[in-house]
């Protein structure tokens, strides 16, 4: 039975606040496990407009619905309106998703500021922005996070160091095909990157006569077959606007056979000792815009 690992970043503080329990509700209904991964600081989602010149950004944004996904008060923290601190404000929320029996991990401290700086700053400006996430999530969740999910598939090599400093045995900060042992500066980390291996929804919709009605479909076949995967999906979108679209697609990797489970799980049902190593990269995803970690 092939697998299908949940991934669920959560940006923003409503998508903390309203986008976590709606899907706490549709993965119950399919008794699916998921790893939540939490943005724990400030929400600068404002700051995301300055993008408006990076090359192919407002084309992505011509084909989703920003204000509808995010809503226009989230679309002005920072810029007309103070960052709200996600993690002061919605702890409950975070803490519900880990009563409710899912995996929780660190997404980042602040989504947009990482996203946006990370893959130009040095040790010391990574090793702080890391440690705040760390600090918070161990205060909220009296434990310390067993994983961590990169803010927009961006890193540096010392946040994959970091990842080994912290003791972590897996992660999720990249795209690709499969598990594998990353490497920096030719040396093996000793940790596993999961990458997502799937497209996420706002990625394809708009694109060749995909739309919120039939993308469900596209997906699905993509996943039949026996491969495991790993699925990346956001409370802001599958846990607003999109909901119906990933009820479907809940019922149909139902239906296909798969397990819906956590990086967690995922994880401790692979071979370590036959993955492959290879170096960390560079490089583009068809329907976003930017550079982010890929698997070679």
């Amino acid at each position: 039975m092939a697998r299908i690992a949940l991934k669920v970043d959560v940006d923003t503080l409503r998508g903390t606040r309203e986008g976590v329990p709606a899907l706490l509700s549709m993965l119950s209904a399919v008794q699916a496990d998921a790893t939540f991964l939490f943005s724990l600081g400030p929400d600068h989602t404002g700051w995301a407009l300055r993008r408006v010149f990076r090359p192919g950004f407002l084309k992505k944004v011509s084909r989703t619905s920003v204000v509808a996904n995010y809503g226009l008060r989230t679309l002005m923290n920072g810029v007309l309106l103070p960052g709200p601190d996600i993690g002061r404000k919605a702890a409950a929320e975070m803490r519900a998703a880990a009563a409710a029996g899912h995996e929780c991990g660190i997404h980042t401290w602040d989504h947009v500021y990482w996203q946006d700086n990370v893959r130009g700053r040095d040790a010391a400006w990574t090793r702080r922005q890391m440690q705040q996430a760390f600090d918070r999530y161990t205060e909220i969740f009296g434990a310390p996070p067993p994983t961590h999910g990169a803010a927009g598939w961006q890193m540096n090599d010392e946040a994959f160091r970091q990842i080994d400093a912290w003791g972590m045995a897996y992660a999720s900060d990249g795209r690709g095909t499969g598990p594998y042992i990353p490497t920096v500066d030719g040396q093996p980390c000793r940790h596993v990157q999961m990458p997502t291996t799937l497209p996420t929804l706002d990625e394809l919709i708009g694109v060749d006569d995909l739309t919120e009605e039939n993308v469900h479909a596209h997906v699905l076949q993509l996943t039949e077959g026996s491969r495991d995967h790993v699925f990346t999906l956001h409370t802001e979108i599958e846990g607003g606007k999109l909901a119906p679209v990933f009820r479907r697609l809940l019922a149909g990797w139902r239906a296909q056979g798969h397990e819906l489970v956590s990086m967690g799980t995922f994880y401790r049902a692979i071979d370590v000792g036959t993955l492959p190593q290879m170096p960390v990269m560079w490089g583009e995803i068809a329907g976003r815009s930017g550079e982010l970690i890929l698997q070679p």
